[in-house]
């Protein structure tokens, strides 16, 4: 029976990773999706800004109802519903393409986004409660995020040949057929998430204590994380982080377009070689995990992304490429392991934690604004600056983790009872 439940837990994990390459799918897919509707509806900037930023929106709107939701019902009941908002505001683009109207397309990106707000508030904390420790759960979480350029990587190549090489510059009816068919991978997608819900509906997802959470109130809840000094840093160092992320990537290719002048590189390698970068370390990390602190291997990644950044600033040629992909490497296991050490000591408050770090997301839309204002006025690496000092507020954050770091070990059981004689008794026997 215990090897079944060991079995079953694996394959539940396996299920839980897959939503983590779906929202990495949806964030880059609808990117390209953007400019092809761009040529087609022939949009006003403050129509692509809208566009744009529905999604870090939907994140920051979504997040609190998402942990209520879930509170109420289970966290199964929350994947579900995540996976029908997401099928739903998929298959919306199908139809928005034929419409091609631009309202219709921008609620299809916020109920889409929705349901990935959702899906992250579920999936995150999920992998954690399933852990017997913190530096398990820190390092599930890690693998698990691996995954999730996987999805990026499969929205970029999809986007590269679906909508780069599919839509050249035509005349509109044109466009609008081929449009069609790139939409159609969307509508292909939702249909795949709905089989895929028709799968966890019947399957055992178990709640982890999650019955607990009903103990405290929304107000309660956030008195208590606010007394939490090491969630509130966290907190706070994940909105950074994002910003440092979006940023980072977003001018990863004005950057480097110097560098690639006279090569052979062209600027759409620049960007599927950082996301690579970035999903093979995420691996690596996590393989690290088994010989380092999590908050040790953060403390070195964000020191060498600070140093990164300042290359990219002041430097020229080859390097700066190299310096660019060093960043992505030193970022893949930040946003993870940041969630859990923020999350570690919390439990019946847990699921608004979760949901207060997954609207921290929008710090991705903060941050570009301001390099944008750098990049006209002081030049595109110098905007490298913001990153930079995003990625100093993760130094000190994993500083202050180790400075603050207890010899015992925190267990993720949202407050359930631990037979702790029992355990220290086998330890002495073995």
């Amino acid at each position: 029976m215990a090897k079944n439940g060991k079995n079953n837990k694996k394959i539940l994990f396996g299920i839980i990773t897959m939503l983590f390459v779906f929202w990495g799918l949806a964030n880059n897919m609808t990117g390209a999706l953007l400019s092809a509707f761009d040529r087609v509806l022939q949009m006003t900037e403050i129509q692509q800004y809208f566009i744009e930023y529905a999604f870090y929106v939907a994140y920051f709107c979504f997040a609190v109802p998402s942990a209520l939701f879930i509170i109420k019902r289970s966290y199964k009941s929350g994947i579900i519903l995540g996976l029908v908002l997401y099928a739903t505001g998929a298959i919306m683009f199908f139809s928005a393409a034929g419409i091609s109207n631009y309202t219709f397309y921008l609620v299809a990106v916020y109920i889409m986004a929705g349901g990935c707000s959702l899906l992250e508030t579920v999936a995150n904390p999920y992998i954690l409660v399933m852990q017997d420790s913190h530096e398990e759960g820190v390092k599930k979480l890690n693998l698990a995020q691996a995954f999730n350029p996987l999805g990026i990587i499969t929205g970029i190549l999809m986007s590269r040949f679906l909508v780069t090489q599919n839509m050249p510059d035509v005349n509109p009816e044109i466009i609008v057929e081929e449009l069609d068919a790139v939409t159609l991978v969307y509508a292909i997608v939702g249909q795949a998430l709905l089989v895929f819900m028709v799968i966890l509906i019947f399957m055992n997802v178990p709640s982890f204590g999650t019955e607990k959470l009903e103990k405290i109130s929304f107000g309660k809840a956030v008195k208590k994380l606010a007394k939490n000094k090491v969630y509130v840093f966290g907190l706070v160092t994940e909105f950074f982080y994002l910003g440092a992320q979006v940023g980072s990537w977003g001018f990863a290719n004005s950057a480097t377009e110097s560098a690639i002048k006279g090569t052979d590189i062209s600027l759409p390698d620049i960007a599927f070689w950082t996301i690579a970068a970035f999903a093979i370390a995420r691996f690596a990390f996590t393989f690290l995990m088994n010989y380092f602190q999590p908050e040790k291997l953060l403390l070195f990644a964000s020191t060498a992304s600070v140093l990164f950044s300042l290359i990219v600033m002041f430097g020229s040629g080859y390097i700066v490429i190299i310096a660019v992909l060093g960043i992505s490497v030193c970022m893949s296991l930040m946003f993870s392991t940041i969630f859990a050490n923020a999350l570690e000591g919390t439990t019946t408050e847990k699921l608004w934690g979760a949901s207060f770090l997954v609207m921290s997301i929008s710090g991705g839309a903060v941050f570009p604004p301001l390099q944008d204002y750098i990049s006209d006025n002081y030049g595109v690496q110098a905007a490298f600056a913001i990153p930079a000092v995003c990625f100093i507020v993760v130094m000190s954050y994993s500083l202050y983790l180790l400075s603050n770091k207890q010899q015992v070990t925190f267990k993720f059981d949202l407050g359930l009872e631990e037979n702790d004689e029992e355990e220290e008794t086998e330890k002495q026997l073995n």
